[in-house]
């Protein structure tokens, strides 16, 4: 295929892949690959301890279908210096293939150690997806500073801004499925309530006096939830003001409820203009670094 030719914007095919700036695959893997280093030791840090405790495994059905053998002590030790080793490999940038599709391996198994002890965290579901399909566009030439733009770009960040959106809109699936079905069951029931009063910290309790109010609020998140496929589709302003919509709910969630969903939140970067992330720096520190020619926008789609 010629290095001109690439998905027409209004085809099926161009909704998926759409030619989008390289630059911003660039950032957006080098945010995910230092989240990574924090999430392994602040937020999912529990294989190691639990894999002390094999009467409590139960393997998700991800581990029994590709016959993953039981955690232990050697196992998942090994799995933490290949992520931590990963990580740093990729943000130095060589053999990004490679190193991606590494790191995307080891981090899923090493999730589905911790969600095999208990309950599973959905808001890795953004995050897993980004770390197995951004390794697709390959090596980045110029890095931030890249004027190429692919298609293989597009559809990468399309996967990632799709399962940022699932997150919302399969939780709304879940909590139907998991009340038969019935719509009206998870927002007309307590269970906002019942989450503040189990965790009696934070601004939740200013709202435990008002049911009705919290009732509301399960109602609107359940719509929100539903409603979440549109963002797939919103442009510039209305894109930001759906962006700005979720983090505030994120920022509702972790004062209220001290729930925080920041793989999630860390995605939401895939639906961002970090291409310009260069050049603004360039354009305020101009003595620190040399001026880059900027040519024409280079379009490019290989196989």
């Amino acid at each position: 295929m010629s290095t001109l030719e690439h998905p027409r914007p209004g085809s099926v095919a161009g909704w998926f892949a759409p030619v989008r700036p390289e630059a911003r695959v660039a950032v957006l893997r080098t945010v995910l690959y230092v989240f990574v280093l924090v999430d392994v030791h602040a937020i999912i840090r529990s294989p190691i301890p639990l894999s002390r405790h094999p009467e409590l495994y139960r393997p998700l059905d991800l581990a029994v279908l590709l016959h993953l053998p039981p955690p232990s002590l050697p196992l998942t030790w090994t799995l933490y210096a290949v992520l931590v080793l990963g990580c740093v490999a990729g943000l130095s940038g060589r053999a990004p293939r490679l190193v991606g599709w590494v790191v995307a391996a080891a981090f899923t198994w090493w999730v589905a150690i911790a969600f095999s002890y208990g309950k599973v965290d959905h808001d890795h579901l953004a995050l897993v997806v980004a770390l197995w399909v951004l390794p697709t566009v390959g090596a980045v030439p110029g890095g931030w500073s890249s004027v190429r733009w692919s298609s293989q770009a597009g559809w990468a960040l399309k996967c990632v801004q799709i399962g940022v959106v699932s997150t919302y809109f399969l939780s709304a699936v879940v909590k139907t499925k998991n009340a038969g079905w019935d719509p009206t069951t998870w927002p007309e029931s307590y269970i906002l309530l019942w989450a503040v009063v189990r965790r009696p910290h934070g601004l939740g309790q200013l709202l435990q006096p008002y049911p009705g109010v919290l009732h509301a609020m399960q109602w609107f998140s359940m719509v929100a939830e539903v409603c979440s496929v549109v963002v797939l589709w919103l442009r510039g302003r209305a894109l930001l003001v759906a962006a700005l919509f979720w983090l505030g709910f994120h920022v509702f969630t972790v004062s209220v409820l001290y729930i925080h969903f920041a793989p999630t939140v860390v995605c939401w970067l895939a639906f961002a203009p970090l291409e310009r992330l260069a050049p603004w720096w360039r354009a305020r520190h101009p003595r620190l670094e040399p001026p880059v020619p900027v040519p024409e926008r280079a379009v490019v789609r290989t196989r």
